[in-house]
């Protein structure tokens, strides 16, 4: 998953991007909500982590401090444009009406601190897997994918792939059947400081096409458009 981090607490924003990205995810990271906002408007998310309490920008005046520091002023432009990215709450306001007032305001899952990071990523995968309409387990011919384990196997025998592979193959096999936009998945692999060139994506899916071989499943290139992961005609 690409992930958006928005914590303000330096430390705790390093450990839970280090945990993240040894899960397999890509993150990024912002520590205040003038950052997080150019992120989200430009970069799309498979889910956000979002703390409440945002350092507010040093030149709006003292009345306005507090509405711009709140997390929920940033959700509640996101659901307003339409955007339907799955967000949890990581917040060390857990009174029941702030709970309330989070879910009211678009959140999709509501955490408070402190909090276990295996449980952070269970219900990230669980929020994705109910965005997307996915099971732990998808099948096509010969092809599953283990989401819970991470990883695929083809008739049993496990496929190991590079990590960039692996991402292209996940999200076309999330769920298998549906067209992916050329752009939108370059976007997801590449970080924020880089871009991936259509030439890269399309050795990966090149790579891809050949491992999937006598799978029964098949990337089809719909050109113009995206690629999509289909059971091979036979």
């Amino acid at each position: 998953m690409r992930i958006l981090l928005v914590e303000d607490d330096s430390v705790l924003r390093e450990v839970m991007k280090r945990s993240l990205e040894m899960a397999g995810h890509r993150v990024d990271a912002a520590s205040n909500l003038q950052d997080a906002r150019h992120l989200w408007e430009i970069q799309p998310f498979d889910a956000v982590l979002l703390d409440l309490n945002l350092p507010a920008q040093a030149s709006l005046t003292q009345r306005n401090v507090v509405e711009a520091a709140n997390g929920l002023v940033l959700l509640r432009e996101a659901r307003a444009r339409g955007d339907s990215t799955p967000v949890m709450v990581l917040t060390a306001r857990n009174r029941t009406e702030e709970r309330i007032a989070g879910l009211d305001a678009g959140a999709d899952d509501y955490l408070g601190k402190p909090f276990d990071l295996a449980e952070v990523e269970a219900r990230l995968r669980a929020l994705v897997r109910r965005s997307r309409g996915t099971e732990d387990t998808v099948v096509l011919g010969q092809l599953e994918l283990d989401r819970r384990a991470r990883r695929f196997a083809i008739a049993g025998k496990l496929l190991d792939l590079p990590a960039r592979e692996f991402e292209v193959l996940w999200e076309l096999m999330t769920p298998p059947g549906h067209v992916v936009n050329k752009r939108s998945l370059s976007d997801k692999l590449s970080g924020f400081d880089e871009s991936l060139g259509d030439n890269a994506l399309e050795a990966f899916i090149s790579r891809l096409r050949k491992k999937l071989q006598g799978s029964g499943a098949a990337i089809r290139t719909l050109r113009g458009i995206g690629y999509l992961l289909e059971a091979e005609s036979l």
